[in-house]
């Protein structure tokens, strides 16, 4: 009937039979992809340093025999690790807001 062809008409050119290329996704090295990261949710990397640190200054008390520091510095080094944990989350959950 007219009226459909007129509408159909109305509603633009038909689709292309081809599909539409694909993006193309650049290879990222390592370290791209380490400072990508990094940019997203600096929070992470800062309580993996964190953790390292404490733990380091821990088992540096540890061997001088500083047994109370020792234990100190581990209580500390499982707080930072809940800290890293919570930033990695919190990342995530943000990162999953955006792309909503």
């Amino acid at each position: 009937s007219p009226s459909l062809r007129a509408a159909a008409m109305a509603a633009g050119p038909p689709p292309p039979l081809e599909p539409s290329p694909l993006p193309v996704f650049s290879d990222e090295g390592f370290g791209d992809k380490f400072l990508r990261k990094t940019r997203e949710n600096p929070l992470v990397p800062l309580g993996c340093l964190c953790t390292i640190g404490v733990l380091t200054y821990g088992l540096i008390s540890f061997k001088r025999g500083n047994t109370r520091q020792s234990q100190l510095m581990m209580r500390a080094r499982i707080l930072a690790q809940g800290f890293t944990f919570a930033a990695l989350l919190g990342g995530m959950v943000v990162t999953a807001m955006k792309s909503r």
